[in-house]
């Protein structure tokens, strides 16, 4: 509490309140009732995108990053290509040429047009989920790949002197110790991931940003409706980073 009270943190609050307020009697914001419903599907969604994308990337993450630590050159190179071109190509890109690369060729087969996954593939979001978690696997791959070779060699072998079945030695030591060490890292990406939500817009998706769009299309106000974006976006992100510091106090070192 008395750092609360430094004269200088004192003034941060103060300008923070004044322009809370002035935005809140200054701006027009009539609009909201009637796009709340509207806004709220697209949080729902947000969320939705980012928290899959999030589990299935970190499921591929896993294996990428082990194959370019100790798997054979076999496996080792094409996860650094996929790593690589991953990291080497704008996202936006990627869900174009997901969406309108295998959305216009699943088409052409009859045999997946008859089929009864046909109704899914021709929605937008199976496209942008694996673009999302391709984008995020190539990234959080290479970060697995330098926890898992800064997990001390000294237990490995200690391990494996007891005896100690592989599986049971990464179950144990190398993966918990790996995870706990890119936990900093991984808050900071899921974030990353967080802010490149709005991009799967182009491809139709209605999800925060397209809402904030399509106000701004309807209405012709622009501030407002960015403003409350920014507001919805900070919020996340200050619940992923609470998240990840609980999940770094919990998980041993």
């Amino acid at each position: 509490m008395r750092a609360l009270m430094q004269p200088h943190r004192l003034i941060m609050i103060g300008l923070a309140a004044a322009l809370v307020a002035w935005c809140a009697v200054a701006l027009q914001w009539d609009w909201i009732p009637r796009y709340a419903p509207l806004a709220l599907e697209g949080l729902w969604r947000t969320i939705w995108l980012l928290v899959i994308s999030c589990i299935l990337g970190m499921m591929l993450a896993v294996p990428l990053g082990l194959a370019q630590a100790i798997g054979p050159w076999f496996l080792a190179a094409p996860a650094r290509a996929f790593c690589t071109v991953i990291r080497g190509t704008p996202l936006l890109l990627q869900i174009w040429m997901l969406y309108f690369g295998l959305g216009s060729l699943f088409p052409q087969f009859p045999w997946i047009r008859e089929s009864e996954l046909w109704p899914i593939l021709r929605q937008a979001w199976p496209y942008a989920v694996m673009s999302l978690t391709l984008s995020y696997a190539g990234y959080e791959g290479e970060v697995m790949r330098g926890a898992f070779a800064s997990v001390q060699k000294g237990q490995i072998e200690a391990a494996r002197a007891f005896g100690m079945p592989r599986r049971t030695m990464f179950r144990r030591i190398w993966l918990p110790q790996a995870v706990r060490s890119a936990l900093p890292t991984l808050g900071g990406e899921t974030i990353l991931q967080l802010k490149a939500t709005p991009l799967v817009a182009t491809i139709t998706v209605t999800e925060l940003y397209a809402v904030s769009s399509r106000v701004r299309q309807d209405t012709f106000i622009v501030y407002e409706p960015l403003l409350l974006l920014a507001l919805f976006y900070l919020g996340i992100a200050a619940v992923i980073t609470l998240l990840f510091r609980w999940l770094e106090n919990r998980v041993p070192t």
